[in-house]
């Protein structure tokens, strides 16, 4: 397992090679492993496609990267580690976005053909970033992968349906944003209030890392 020191207090280790199925699994393996018996000295832990930063303690692991094979030890044994299930979630859309037909343009495919693709496949929540509750989706369909807006916009609204190079993704605020704006939910990704009645923060996000999700095409997303 590959790694690199990250700062003085934090270490990155790659646990695949490319973004995938393979990857993924790995993935959630670790980040479930890591949430419910961390490593002593373990302060926190980003995971990311293909690697997780591993955050520790200065004064319970003052050189992180003396002890670095024990690290390694310690994510090698949590991908043997069975998987519970990821629930797979449905998001309603309404495919009328303003780049809906440049995407199209782009793919040389129709409209029809581009919401057929990018409904029917069943998509892995990699990870939140970017804006709290905005989930970076795959595996895209490889003939709807689509550069970025050269220029972004300096607002996309929340709910907005997106694809941006490899990945598709749902706008969960009102922010500026490149990705290309294919559709629209109802869906509220992010809403703090539901952490407050709940009193679980995790219950603010609609999505979360290890989730599958399908797009379910509706003329009038309600």
């Amino acid at each position: 397992m590959r790694w690199v020191p990250y700062g003085p207090q934090a270490l990155m280790f790659y646990f695949a090679d490319q973004v995938g199925e393979e990857a993924f699994s790995r993935g959630r393996a670790i980040a479930a492993r890591l949430e419910t018996s961390p490593p002593e000295g373990v302060d926190g832990f980003v995971c990311g496609f293909t690697s997780v930063l591993l955050e520790f303690d200065c004064e319970k692991v003052p050189d992180p990267k003396g002890r670095v094979f024990e690290w390694i030890a310690f994510l090698k044994s949590a991908l043997t580690a069975p998987l519970v299930p990821a629930p797979l979630k449905s998001i309603p859309v309404t495919y009328d976005g303003p780049d809906l037909s440049r995407v199209a343009e782009h793919a040389r495919l129709s409209v029809d053909q581009v919401i057929e693709l990018h409904s029917r496949t069943i998509y892995k929540v990699y990870l939140l970033g970017f804006a709290p509750g905005f989930p970076y989706l795959g595996d895209l369909d490889l003939r709807l992968h689509t550069p970025r807006l050269a220029s972004p916009r300096p607002r996309v609204p929340a709910g907005s349906i997106a694809i941006g190079g490899q990945h598709t993704g749902i706008y969960p605020l009102d922010t500026p944003g490149g990705w290309n704006l294919i559709g629209r939910t109802p869906r509220i990704l992010f809403d703090p209030m539901r952490a407050t009645v709940s009193g679980r923060g995790e219950d603010a996000f609609l999505l979360r890392p290890g989730d599958r999700v399908q797009f379910v095409p509706s003329a009038k997303a309600t």
